[in-house]
């Protein structure tokens, strides 16, 4: 499993994290939300997914991501 934070830009309010959260488990991904710090904290596994993929998802909600 690798773990990498993302940077998050656009999350304004708590149900942004619920979003960012939703999003997360519809492609079967581990993350920790820091509302306060704008970041995620995600585990995948890079046999499956890119961390691309997951900006890309997360992206497709509105908001911009950076490693």
């Amino acid at each position: 499993m690798k773990e990498v934070t993302l940077k998050i830009e656009g999350m304004n309010c708590r149900s942004c994290v619920k979003k960012i959260e939703g999003v997360l488990e519809e492609i079967g991904v581990e993350g920790q939300v820091n509302f306060e710090q704008a970041t995620i904290d995600v585990k995948f596994d890079e046999a499956k997914l890119e961390i691309s993929n997951i900006q890309e998802s997360i992206q497709a909600k509105g908001y911009k991501t950076t490693v």
